[in-house]
């Protein structure tokens, strides 16, 4: 079973974490995802390994939180990330994202800029509630989502309900618009095969963040998922890089 944190916004967030030494990892998944997924319970099983502190969470309205998915936006989403990583752990910590958590990442580099020593992201989607959602709706979907809300198709399950109100909060949590300072050690993983987020997406992330140590790097046939054997090992690799690199 889960803990749980009461956060400031009334929000209960669950959690699982294990002490050990820093700093500390904290995993940041996806979209409409929980902390029940193989990359997080590989790299929880890999920091027991190492003696390493080590934090994963739903954010609220998904997995074992509170709320509900469809009433939930990036700030909110971001805001549990900064609560957990605030509430939870001590001293800076390397964040592992992936998806939409790569998303939420860069924001916790730009907000809590003294809480983070490095930066893993996963098939990392900034910005993609308006550069990947908004920039595909038909004109049909954008009536739609006017009215309230907007169906997707997934190929993870049930249709994801895009709401209104996501996608104007996407626009006030971009990051590939202003300057992204990323001042410590970044690695950046993306799959040749993803089909959710392109290649591109990856490169111009790369191209628009600052920072004295990045890197991406490809996995030839990955796919959105990043979670058969070599690529739960290409981020074990990368997050040892950047722990050595502190």
């Amino acid at each position: 079973m889960p803990d749980y944190l009461e956060t400031s916004t009334g929000r209960r967030i669950a959690y699982h974490r294990n002490a050990g030494e820093g700093p500390g990892v904290v995993f940041l998944g996806g979209f409409k995802s929980d902390m029940e997924g193989t990359k997080a319970i590989h790299l929880e099983a890999w920091a027991k390994a190492q003696g390493r502190a080590f934090l994963r969470f739903d954010y609220s309205g998904h997995g074992q939180s509170s709320g509900l998915f469809t009433d939930g936006a990036i700030s909110d989403w971001a805001q549990d990330a900064r609560d957990a990583i605030e509430g939870l752990t001590e001293g800076p910590q390397v964040l592992v994202g992936s998806s939409m958590g790569g998303w939420i990442s860069l924001l916790m580099a730009k907000r809590i800029p003294e809480r983070i020593a490095g930066l893993v992201t996963i098939a990392a989607a900034p910005d993609f509630t308006e550069d990947s959602m908004w920039a595909g709706f038909s004109e049909t979907q954008k009536q739609e989502l006017a009215a309230g809300q907007v169906a997707l198709p997934s190929d993870y399950g049930d249709p994801y309900i895009i709401t209104k109100r996501l996608i104007e909060d996407g626009r006030d949590n971009l990051v590939l618009r202003t300057p992204l300072r990323l001042p410590f050690p970044v690695r950046f993983l993306q799959g040749t095969a993803d089909a959710d987020v392109d290649m591109a997406v990856a490169l111009r992330l790369l191209a628009h963040a600052e920072g004295h140590d990045m890197r991406l790097a490809l996995l030839k046939g990955g796919d959105h998922r990043f979670s058969d054997g070599p690529a739960l090992s290409m981020i074990e690799g990368a997050l040892s890089d950047v722990l050595t690199a502190i």
